[in-house]
């Protein structure tokens, strides 16, 4: 055991991180373990079925974290790349082989059945570790995305309030009442952005995106916001058509967020000469809303991972990343809001008759 931790410490300590440098005992950190581990499995029993389910990383995972997996998140807390812990395992496998090989190895069966088993159970034991890393790399972000959300609210709120002050102040010029305008426009841009990232980092941590429905009526909230982007935004052209109510039980806060979030990605990704349509009407069972541009389409391919932010930037889809770029986090949210309310949501998009966004709400 000694001499494997001796080479595993020494190897260890050639990894340079951003972290303060390691003492022995965190340079070995859970080595014996692992070791250990191994050690077992390969003297344990183990069927054909059992080794062919292993080699294919099928083993059942137990309740209880294993050597590999707490290694995995110290090895990330002290500034391992994930690469730099792959790393430990290709030189733990070559230390063994290196010490084994000369003493042991004689061509009998029982070697190489020792040898398979070992590689085996290192194989093992770095799926664990990469697992367990992986999602504490992505847990880590989600939290960070959450509490970076939540302590701007704060700022943002007052800015959006100083620029709402500015804009009252009745001996501003017409040039600074604008401009006093225009940052209280993109605070408010800023504030719905971070609005939606909370929701994300919620969303992701396990907690659904909360709903509270009562008694609305959609059309008062959809004209409500088409006035108020009318107002803000003079160069943009909505048209509101269908019914004149939509009564059921929604909330009007989040549905605001979807008629937002669903016209302004109209605007920003449609042509500015020609009118956004908004269609809103009122059916027996549900209510049908949809939004309406012209200008480029979007991909076909990208289409079906609109609503999922990780999914439209995979390599698949990153040759569209400039034309369908700031269409994920805002879409994710209108996606999660609609779900939350028994609704659907359908896409069409192509040259000739432009980008339409539908989304059909259950009354009741």
């Amino acid at each position: 055991m000694e001499p494997i931790l001796k080479a595993w410490e020494d190897f260890a300590r050639t990894v340079e991180t951003p972290m303060p440098d390691l003492d022995a005992a965190g340079l070995r950190n859970h080595a014996e373990a692992i070791l250990r581990t191994v050690a077992l499995d390969m003297v344990s029993p183990q069927t054909a079925i059992e080794q062919y389910e292993k080699s294919r990383g099928l083993q059942a995972t137990g309740p209880v974290e294993t050597a590999a997996q707490i290694h995995a998140v110290t090895r990330l807390e002290a500034g391992f790349t994930l690469d730099q812990v792959v790393a430990e395992y290709r030189a733990l496998r070559a230390t063994v082989l290196r010490l084994w090989l000369p003493h042991q190895l004689t061509g009998e069966s029982l070697d190489i059945d020792d040898m398979v088993r070992f590689n085996e159970s290192i194989d093992q034991a770095l799926g664990e570790s990469i697992t367990s890393y992986g999602i504490a790399v992505e847990t880590t972000r989600k939290l960070v995305l959450g509490v970076l959300g939540h302590d701007l609210r704060t700022p943002m709120t007052a800015a959006l309030l100083g620029a709402e002050m500015l804009s009252r102040k009745g001996q501003l010029t017409e040039r600074d009442r604008r401009i006093a305008d225009q940052i209280a426009a993109s605070v408010t841009r800023s504030r719905q952005i971070v609005t939606d990232l909370l929701d994300l980092a919620k969303a992701n941590l396990g907690t659904d995106i909360p709903i509270q429905k009562e008694a609305v009526d959609l059309y008062h909230v959809c004209h409500t916001l088409v006035g108020e982007l009318r107002a803000s935004r003079p160069e943009i052209t909505v048209v509101l058509l269908g019914s004149q109510q939509a009564p059921g039980q929604f909330d009007a806060d989040r549905m605001g967020q979807v008629f937002s979030n669903l016209i302004s990605n109209a605007f920003h990704h449609g042509d500015h000469a020609r009118p956004i349509t908004v269609t809103l009407t009122q059916g027996p069972e549900a209510v049908e809303f949809s939004v309406h541009n012209w200008g480029k389409p979007i991909a076909p391919d990208v289409v079906p991972h609109l609503f999922n932010p990780q999914a439209r930037y995979s390599r698949l889809t990153s040759e569209h990343h400039e034309a369908s770029g700031g269409l994920g986090l805002g879409l994710f949210i209108v996606g999660e809001i609609v779900a939350r309310h028994g609704g659907a949501i359908d896409v069409k998009s192509n040259s000739s008759s432009g980008t339409t966004f539908r989304i059909s709400l259950p009354v009741a």
